[in-house]
């Protein structure tokens, strides 16, 4: 088993620093080459690719079987079609205007990849909470597919065209805002930053916002191992057993797959920090299943391990397949060796606070995977039926911990020069999420035009 490939020892040539007034100048410059009305357009011509293609493509060596489930799933609503047609989004705004000025992207920044989650320190943080398709890019791609997300749930909502674009400029505005902020923070400052759960309460703008986060608050410190694994195990002569729930949790039947997960867990292992590897060591392996997970990886390899400690504490890590980003054929290659390390490290640059278990391994059949504790008070609150006050004030939520992820990894003082302290940028983000929530709807209806046709095969199910 190959070890980790270990970071290079050679020192970095000292970077060139400049102030921070230069940098908000370097920023204004830009929009001579790159106006910021540019954002606003959606170009006609690439109204014209096949939707359906490019999702068949995406799909190449997924589990086949499973792919009808994702299909499924995106059926329901424009929104749903919106969160698994990462590839697709990644595609478009491939041609749209950006500055060139990169950051860490999540890649696959929608409203409900931002949530409630646990620290290592068992307390509460809201941030981003998805990082498969994380690579170096424009910061342009993540705020635009993130703004258009707020648009297309609020026309699911059935939300007025008013509301939904109120709810997306609303969402660039603190984005832009924010941003501005954190380039006036030192990076210590920048890096300690975070929304944790009281932040949140204490920041609810009245009695009715406050009783609503109270409540999310309470329902992400419910999900937690001890009460998860009661539902999903029982005892089977003897020994805890992953209860099959077919074709979404389900174990595999070959006799070689756990010799492969156990050579996994060792190459694991080597990714973590060595007081984290003593930590893991106080587990043993009880049962494995493979498990189906949310819209946009359905088909991808996961498998969730259900282990115990001497005690019989329970744990359970989720083994999920790293693939290569949707993002690499138009940014370019991940530096690491792995896709499962590119995720960890993406996740680590861009989160407030990560997972004590987060790593990575890849299979002895050159498969990839990143690591993790399943679910560990992990919650998102689920866009339908959110109402316009509601959906607005969850977009300046993202916006602002977007803005935090960016200014750690990217140049915040030259992106604020260029948004400006005006509403230029937000005006033209509102209009480009408007015409491409349109396009999300009509690629929706290809999609399921071309599950009448029989083109493909559906299974819906409740995701």
């Amino acid at each position: 088993m190959k070890e980790p490939k270990k970071a290079s020892s050679k020192r970095p040539a000292d970077p060139v620093f400049l102030s921070r007034e230069e940098r908000i100048a370097a920023g204004r410059l830009i929009r001579e080459r790159v106006p910021r009305s540019s954002h606003a357009t959606w170009p006609e011509s690439a109204r014209q690719r096949d939707p359906i293609a490019i999702l068949e493509k995406s799909n190449e060596d997924r589990l086949p079987e499973l792919v009808p489930i994702r299909y499924g799933r995106m059926l329901s609503n424009p929104f749903a079609f919106l969160r698994g047609s990462a590839a697709l989004m990644a595609s478009d705004l491939a041609i749209t205007p950006n500055t060139g000025l990169h950051v860490q992207a999540c890649g696959d920044c929608h409203l409900m990849n931002f949530g409630l989650f646990a620290t290592p320190e068992r307390n509460l943080v809201f941030d981003l909470n998805d990082f498969d398709e994380t690579l170096p890019a424009p910061w342009e791609w993540d705020i635009k597919r993130l703004v258009t997300s707020c648009v297309v749930a609020g026309r699911d909502n059935r939300l007025s065209d008013a509301e939904s674009r109120a709810a997306g400029e609303a969402c660039v505005r603190s984005y832009r805002e924010h941003l501005r902020e954190y380039s006036q923070m030192n990076p210590l400052e920048v890096w300690y930053s975070r929304l944790d759960a009281n932040t949140l309460i204490d920041l609810a703008p009245d009695e009715r916002a406050r009783k609503l986060r109270e409540r999310a608050v309470e329902k992400a410190r419910s999900r937690v191992v001890e009460n998860m694994f009661p539902k999903i195990a029982q005892q089977v002569a003897g020994r805890h057993r992953l209860i099959d729930q077919p074709p979404f949790l389900y174990h595999i039947g070959d006799p070689d797959t756990e010799e492969l997960l156990r050579d996994g867990l060792s190459h694991y292992r080597t990714s973590l920090s060595d007081e984290r590897r003593t930590l893991l060591d106080r587990y043993r392996l009880e049962d494995f299943a493979a498990k189906v997970v949310g819209i946009g990886s359905v088909g991808t390899r996961c498998m969730i391990g259900l282990f115990f400690s001497e005690e019989n504490h329970p744990l359970i890590l989720q083994f999920k397949e790293a693939r290569r980003s949707v993002l690499e054929p138009y940014a370019g290659k991940s530096r690491y060796e792995y896709q499962g390390q590119r995720v960890v490290m993406g996740q680590r640059l861009m989160q407030s606070s990560s997972d004590i278990f987060l790593g990575w391994a890849r299979g002895r059949h050159g498969y990839d995977f990143f690591v993790r504790q399943l679910r560990d008070m992990k919650f998102s609150p689920p866009a339908e039926g959110f109402s316009a006050t509601d959906l607005r004030r969850y977009a300046e939520l993202c916006g602002w911990t977007l803005a935090r992820a960016h200014a750690k990894s990217g140049d915040a003082a030259t992106i604020s020069g260029y948004l400006g302290k005006g509403e230029n940028f937000d005006e033209a983000l509102g209009e480009f999420a408007m015409a491409y929530a349109e396009q999300t709807e009509r690629d929706h209806a290809a999609l399921l035009q071309a599950v009448r046709s029989g083109r493909l095969e559906a299974l819906e199910d409740e995701c």
